[in-house]
């Protein structure tokens, strides 16, 4: 498994629990951005700046995502493209996309952004408050430890075959 960030819209509270974890599990780690990011030294963290324009971030993180890859994004098309792709894709408040749940999720970004282009004021989102970050730093480290517990289980398998 290889972690993928949509890093321009990240909160930063989120990139460092990422850093963390990156470190932690030695899983690779990679910002996404189309502008300039600061991130620590490290073996397992990297950052690949894009171009700007609409969804070139996005397109780059799908190019290169593997299933099983894990994407960090709170772009619910992106996080459709990812599932469909074989990946896993959770939002930084902690929120998991799945097969079941995405079609809902788009359908209602859809009729959000009708809203708004026919002049109606939707608001945005809340601020990211301390639940929704320790929703997200649990719903990563489940992710993190059943990654590892597939691996060793691959690798117990194809040792005694």
């Amino acid at each position: 498994m290889k972690i993928w960030v949509d890093a321009d819209a990240c909160p930063v509270v989120i990139k460092e629990i990422l850093f963390r974890a990156a470190n932690r599990s030695q899983v690779s780690t990679t910002l996404v951005a189309n502008h300039n990011l600061r991130i620590p030294p490290s073996k397992f963290i990297h950052f690949l700046q894009v171009n700007h324009g609409f969804d070139v971030a996005d397109n780059a993180i799908v190019q290169r995502l593997t299933p099983g890859d894990l994407v960090i994004t709170a772009d619910i098309p992106l996080a459709a493209e990812v599932i469909e792709k074989g990946g896993i894709a959770l939002n930084p408040r902690g929120d998991l996309y799945t097969s079941s749940n995405i079609r809902a999720r788009l359908n209602m970004r859809d009729f959000m952004e009708s809203l708004r282009s026919s002049g109606v004021e939707t608001g945005g989102p809340a601020s990211l408050n301390q639940g929704d970050r320790q929703a997200f730093a649990n719903q990563l480290d489940r992710l993190l430890t059943e990654q590892v517990k597939n691996s060793s289980h691959a690798e117990l398998n194809g040792k005694t075959e």
